[in-house]
């Protein structure tokens, strides 16, 4: 199957957050966030301490997330764990430049550096 035939870029993000994170899964905070290019569910990346974007993927079998942060345009393929090359999504592309990363604000611990997976 190709990105394109497994991408809706017509379907808008899911909210400005990790789903999970903010219904109050894991310790409720991301580093960066991605989103799904099939069902606009955004979630947090591997390094968060959740990873809902990889978990979004093993339960859902999307297997295309794009970046979620501002300035970045790139995709990643979950399935053969490589970065990859997409369609334009519907806006927005990223979260708001006014949250913070890692976020959201005041959920983010003081050693949020010591929880980051490698």
């Amino acid at each position: 199957m190709s990105i394109t035939d497994a991408v809706d870029p017509g379907v808008p993000p899911s909210g400005n957050g990790c789903v999970e994170c903010l219904s109050g899964a894991g310790p409720g905070w991301w580093f960066h966030l991605r989103r799904c290019a099939q069902c606009g569910h955004i979630g947090c990346c591997d390094s968060s301490p959740s990873q809902h974007a990889r978990a979004h993927f093993a339960t859902s079998g999307h297997r295309y997330m794009a970046s979620f942060e501002p300035g970045e345009d790139w995709f990643w393929d979950f399935a053969d764990d490589v970065q990859v090359y997409g369609p334009s999504l519907a806006p927005p592309h990223h979260h708001p430049t006014d949250q913070p990363t890692p976020g959201p604000a005041g959920a983010v611990p003081a050693d949020w550096i010591q929880h980051l997976n490698d």
